[in-house]
């Protein structure tokens, strides 16, 4: 068993994690950098698919931070890491699409085509995304 960011035993083995437990985790990049945590998930309503792991990123005591949707599916869990690896670096994802945490109400929202279509530009060349 690994040790949860909340102290709590985790079971690797498991096919499924609580939502609860993925927040907080820890992103890497392939290099092995920490460069932000999951702070939530947006989950498709009708599905019950995760969409993106929303990681925060940035800013200092929740000033300044920036909340990045990254598709799920560019998220590896790795043990060794204890946390989720993405193909990206730190510089790349300075530049990704990043809302703050007024603006992530309307990613799911009348306009989510929109939204869509600029995050799955931007991390398409990373790795396969549409969910639909």
């Amino acid at each position: 068993m690994n040790q949860a960011v909340s102290g709590t035993p985790v079971e690797t083995s498991h096919r499924l994690i609580l939502g609860s437990r993925v927040n907080g985790t820890p992103v890497f990049s392939k290099e092995g950098e920490r460069i932000g945590h999951v702070d939530d998930l947006s989950i498709e309503r009708g599905t019950g698919r995760v969409v993106y792991a929303i990681m925060s990123f940035g800013g200092f005591l929740g000033i300044g931070e920036k909340f990045h949707p990254l598709p799920w599916s560019l998220l590896d869990y790795d043990v060794e890491h204890d946390g989720y690896v993405v193909p990206l670096d730190r510089s790349a994802l300075e530049n990704a699409p990043h809302y703050g945490r007024d603006e992530l109400v309307e990613l799911g929202g009348a306009s989510i085509r929109h939204y869509d279509q600029r995050i799955f530009e931007y991390y398409g060349p990373y790795g396969p995304l549409p969910y639909w």
